[in-house]
């Protein structure tokens, strides 16, 4: 009898490396402040300010950049729209959700599971799954946090259902099971935001500004990143939006602590020159409408580092910290599950580990960032 193959397993999927990464390491937080700057450069128009991040996660990110959205704009009518396929992380996002609507009542949310060439437009291209979108309004009453906490809590049986995914049989990678998008707003102000909460059917994909962090696998050709991640995203930005990508870069102790057990590994062959250049050539003519300039490296790169009090890094480091650097380490440099059997079977991996901690002081990162613009005019 033929035995089924295992379906590949995602090195991302593994809920206990990302979890153990974002609670110990500030990416999330710098990525964040990047992309504050850019805010400050938006130039919005009626009737709102809108956003659209490629990728919820945890919700850390597009929270803190709505706080400082905020800020900015502490009037303006805000449309934020979230692409996210990871049931657990639409839950973490909209945990964080009621703080931003208690401080800026006119916030428009949408959390959707479609694709990166169908996201922006909330919209699927193709006619029966359109006919079959998942299409789900929630109006949040009452004048607290706590009450918009507690009907957002009552969600879970419509998330559950919304954002089933299968894994694919030949990629490991999730498919989803029913396109859903999912809108959340004030019921308090649903006067003030009818021309700004999406309507089903009603095709829009102009956003002011973009964010497309860590939105890819590294080892994946540049080609590929930008027909279906970098070229649709850029081609939703309205008139003078921004479109702000960021991806790990390496030349770091993380990656050297790869090296030391791997010494030929390099992840991250694309940089954003080679993704710009892909880009120039997939949008072809139309690519006198962006702005499609590398920064330099002082202006593109930034670090960020594993939380760790200054006593946890001296002659004898604690097993815990050492787990934690080295799980850091395998999740950013994307090294699959399977390939770490014998290096932790041998002890070898906690050697490297602690040889690069002491080294270094610590454990920091690199990530890369660049902005590809749409003209005015």
């Amino acid at each position: 009898m033929d035995v089924p193959a295992p379906t590949p397993f995602r090195f991302y999927d593994n809920r206990q490396k990302y979890l153990a990464f974002v609670t110990t390491c500030n990416e999330k937080s710098a990525i964040a402040r990047r992309a504050a700057h850019e805010v400050t450069l938006l130039r919005p128009t009626p009737p709102a300010i809108r956003m659209f991040d490629a990728g919820m996660g945890d919700g850390t990110v597009i929270t803190r950049l709505m706080r400082s959205t905020h800020r900015l704009f502490p009037t303006a009518p805000m449309l934020v729209v979230a692409k996210e396929i990871s049931l657990e992380d639409v839950r973490l996002g909209l945990d964080k959700l009621p703080d931003r609507l208690m401080e800026h009542p006119a916030t428009v949310f949408v959390v959707t599971n479609l694709n990166y060439a169908e996201a922006p437009r909330l919209m699927p291209r193709d006619a029966h799954q359109a006919a079959a979108l998942n299409w789900q309004e929630v109006r949040l009453s009452g004048s607290t946090a706590h009450e918009y906490a507690e009907q957002i809590d009552e969600l879970g049986g419509a998330l559950a259902s919304g954002w089933q995914a299968t894994p694919s049989p030949k990629t490991g990678n999730p498919l989803v099971v029913r396109p859903s998008v999912l809108a959340i707003y004030r019921e308090d102000h649903k006067f003030l935001l009818d021309s700004v909460i999406p309507k089903p059917g009603q095709i829009f994909e102009y956003y002011d500004l973009v964010l497309a962090s860590q939105p890819w696998r590294a080892r994946v050709g540049a080609d590929f990143k930008v027909q279906k991640v970098l070229a649709p995203l850029a081609r939703s930005l309205a008139p003078g939006g921004r479109l702000l990508a960021i991806q790990s870069y390496g030349n770091d102790p993380a990656l050297e602590i790869i090296q030391q057990l791997w010494p030929d590994e390099r992840p991250f062959k694309v940089d954003r020159h080679e993704l710009l250049a892909a880009l120039r050539r997939e949008l072809g003519r139309d690519a006198r409408e962006f702005i499609l300039t590398a920064p330099p490296d002082d202006k593109a790169l930034f670090r960020y580092e594993m939380h760790t009090l200054p006593s946890e890094i001296g002659d004898r480091i604690g097993t815990s910290t050492l787990f934690a650097a080295w799980n850091a380490a395998i999740y950013v440099n994307q090294i699959e599950d399977e390939r770490l059997d014998a290096v932790v079977t041998n002890g070898a991996y906690l050697q490297a580990t602690q040889k690069v901690l002491r080294k270094h002081g610590g454990l920091w990162f690199n990530d890369e960032a660049f902005v590809i613009t749409r003209r005015r005019d």
